[in-house]
């Protein structure tokens, strides 16, 4: 069983509506990264339900109980979705709770990066990598990920993954400090349970006050940092730009951007 991330404002569709309805189709942001991710969800899989923008925080998840399929609205039939349903609501933001690990066995792109990043230990296998891929289509980093970046790599790399859209191979994030370690595929499982089982038998409190004092030293613009994002997202995602890539995706070709 794989865990995913999916996200979507709740002014357009939230956790209790997905609650109410028992049952829809997810078919995410129509970029490459995207699609390679739902057509790689298993029924069975699990799947992280984000409120971005308002709320920005984990309040759901969800399983997938469709496989890939393509998606009726697309004329070009290139583009599919899954289909999900409730399992379990979650109450706390991730930043809030004892320390959060995050395991990254694939890609962790977009807001799916700052997840692991808001986490206090990030483990990641060989395979997987970290990109911030938003300019691609004319958007910024959201999910705090101005302030999670450049908290953990400094201006200069942050300015690099999110305007210049590279990935961002574990090996290298762990020299950049961007992770908190990286194991071989074929150990990976056995090193996060020894990493887990060391976290569950340490002293709650003495853990959780720790993680509190070097969050206030570091992360002193996380706060302002959502808001700058939701004010400048809210603006891209009207823009001539965003229509122009959106659309350059759905065609497979450059985009030819002309926003000033």
């Amino acid at each position: 069983m794989a865990y995913w991330l999916v996200k979507s404002e709740p002014s357009s569709y939230s956790w209790d509506q997905l609650v109410a309805d028992g049952r829809t189709h997810w078919n995410g942001v129509r970029n490459a990264q995207a699609q390679n991710n739902l057509r790689a969800m298993k029924p069975g899989d699990r799947a992280f339900f984000y409120h971005s923008n308002e709320g920005k925080e984990i309040v759901g998840v969800a399983e997938v109980v469709k496989g890939f399929y393509p998606d009726p609205s697309d004329q070009s039939g290139k583009l599919g979705m899954v289909d999900v349903k409730p399992v379990m609501p979650v109450a706390v933001k991730v930043e809030k709770v004892n320390p959060a690990v995050a395991v990254v066995h694939g890609p962790a792109a977009g807001v799916a990066a700052s997840l692991a990043l808001v986490c206090d230990v990030v483990l990641a296998s060989e395979k997987a990598f970290f990109m911030l891929a938003f300019t691609k289509i004319a958007l910024m980093p959201d999910g705090g990920a101005s302030a999670l970046v450049a908290a953990a790599v400094g201006r200069i790399r942050a300015m690099r993954m999110a305007l210049l859209a590279e990935r961002i191979p574990a090996r290298e994030a762990f020299d950049w400090g961007l992770v908190t370690a990286v194991y071989p595929d074929d150990t990976f499982d056995a090193e996060v349970d020894k990493v887990l089982a060391t976290l569950v038998s340490g002293p709650a409190v003495a853990l959780r006050k720790t993680k509190e004092a070097i969050n206030a030293a570091t992360l002193t613009e996380l706060e302002g940092a959502f808001e700058r994002e939701m004010v400048g997202q809210s603006a891209l995602i009207r823009s001539d730009d965003f229509k122009e890539g959106t659309l350059a995706f759905q065609q497979r070709r450059s985009a030819t951007f002309t926003d000033t």
